[in-house]
Parts: C-alpha cells; sequence; structure tokens
C-alpha cells in the first residue's frame, strides 16, 4: 500500500465509484426486469401482476404455467388460469413442461416462472410424495437441485413467482407441512441464486 495521502485518497475514491457502478448496473438490470428476479408473496398478494410488470418491456415471453393444465374436473382452477392468460400480451408464448429444468436451460427468450408452488405440486403427484412411497424424499431432491442448478445458468432476463409460506399458521396435516417445508427450502435456494427478491404484500412491493 503506497504512503502518498493523495494516492491513497484517489485509490478511496475509485473503489468507492467503482463500487457504485456496480450497484447501479445491478439496479437497472433489476429495474428492467433483467438478471434473475424472484418475487414472492401469500395468495391474493398481486405477486403474478407485479411479476408480468417486470416482464412487460419484452415484446416476446416464454410463460411458464407451473401448475398442471385446467380440466373439466376442476372449474375454479380452470377460471384462474383463464383469467391469466387474457390479462397476458399475445406475444407471449405459453408451455407447461414438466421437466422446468431443461426449460430454464434451453430457452433463449426473456422467460416468465408462474409459480414454483403449483410446479413443486406437480413435482410432488409425480414422485409419490402424498403416499408417501419409498424413495420419494431422494427423488424430490434431486429434481429441486436440477431446477436451482439451472436457474443458477440462465442468461436471459427472467422473473420467477413462488409462494410465501412461512407466514400464515402452522397446517394442520402431515401433507400440508411437508409442501410448506419443501417450498421453503426451494425459496430459500432460488433466493440465494438471484439478482433481486422482492416480497409482494397487498399488492405493495418490498425490496429484500
Amino acid at each position: 500500500m503506497t504512503n502518498d495521502p493523495k494516492r491513497r485518497a484517489a485509490e478511496f475514491v475509485a473503489g468507492g465509484l467503482e463500487s457504485g457502478a456496480r450497484l447501479l448496473r445491478r439496479y437497472s438490470r433489476q429495474v428492467r426486469g433483467g438478471g434473475r428476479v424472484l418475487v414472492l408473496g401469500g395468495v391474493r398478494s398481486g405477486k403474478s401482476r407485479h411479476a408480468e410488470q417486470l416482464m412487460s418491456r419484452h415484446g416476446q415471453v416464454v410463460y411458464v404455467a407451473g401448475g398442471k393444465p385446467p380440466g373439466n374436473d376442476d372449474p375454479e382452477w380452470a377460471a384462474r388460469v383463464a383469467a391469466h392468460r387474457q390479462r397476458r400480451p399475445l406475444s407471449w408464448r405459453t408451455v407447461e413442461p414438466t421437466d422446468l429444468a431443461h426449460t430454464l436451460r434451453t430457452t433463449r427468450a426473456p422467460m416468465l416462472v408462474d409459480c414454483l408452488g403449483t410446479w413443486l405440486a406437480r413435482v410432488l403427484d409425480d414422485v409419490g410424495a402424498w403416499e408417501q412411497t419409498e424413495g420419494w424424499q431422494q427423488r424430490v431432491d434431486d429434481r429441486l437441485a436440477d431446477v436451482v442448478d439451472a436457474w443458477q445458468s440462465v442468461t436471459v432476463p427472467i422473473v420467477a413467482v413462488s409462494n410465501e409460506v412461512g407466514s400464515g399458521v402452522v397446517p394442520g396435516t402431515a401433507s400440508g407441512r411437508m409442501f410448506r417445508d419443501v417450498l421453503g427450502a426451494l425459496n430459500t435456494a432460488v433466493a440465494a441464486n438471484s439478482d433481486s427478491v422482492r416480497l409482494v404484500v397487498a399488492g405493495r412491493v418490498v425490496h429484500l
């Protein structure tokens, strides 16, 4: 380290400017919807609408629907899906993959994943978690690790929506508690590898 006071002062200022520039670049990516953004929120909190607004500047967007396609056996779910579709731009392309990790690794257009909670419910169905099929825990761990790894590798602007499940009452069933615990772990892992994490409460956005 130099003993020249002027040199030290210049280096200090230069370091501060570079740190500020890095913050501005990161903030700019977040405001424009770039980078990896995780949006958390409770039911009817406005999290999906906020995520859609973040992606609205992009003309072509791949909308990854995490839940099962609606069927005739659940008209309420079909109505929810239809409402989401009606407010999305016609230029957005909807996909409903079972292999989310593969979609994250191969899609080259800006992407919106809505949501990780409904996707996880499909995974728990697939691996036999509800029935406690032998080996289901390892199969879940493998699927989640694959998605987190793919999330880290995404280079296009991407926003993922997920349910914030840690603020409510303890679920009254073992399956409910399992879902809460696994989704909480997934949210934590995705958040740790995101450029921006936002919590939506009653339509208001808090930057975490």
